[in-house]
């Protein structure tokens, strides 16, 4: 790996994480009751989930009918976060058996 990678990568990695540190200033408190999740969102998903989805439990009905693409989405995510390790790890080993 050449020597000016590092350096250049970990100072992208601490902006990134200053930058998701200066966002997190403009979001609600945790459990805020006047945030707009709970205000306009949560109300609407509690008194219509049941009756517009035709599913007797709430939690049900906001995964799988209202979220269901992003529910899709972050498991999409995920199945490509562990076959892109798989493969890493499989390619270390390969490594490590021919350096021996």
């Amino acid at each position: 790996m050449r020597k000016w990678f590092k350096p250049i990568s970990l100072a992208t990695v601490i902006l990134t994480g200053m930058l998701l540190i200066y966002g997190t200033h403009d979001m609600p408190s945790w459990g805020d009751p006047n945030s707009p999740a709970n205000r306009h969102i949560s109300p609407r998903y509690i008194t219509e989930a049941t009756r517009k989805t035709a599913t007797p439990n709430i939690v049900s009905a906001v995964l799988g009918d209202y979220r269901s693409y992003d529910t899709l989405g972050e498991s999409a995510v995920i199945f490509t976060a562990s076959i892109s390790c798989l493969f890493l790890l499989r390619r270390i080993r390969r490594q490590r058996n021919h350096d021996d």
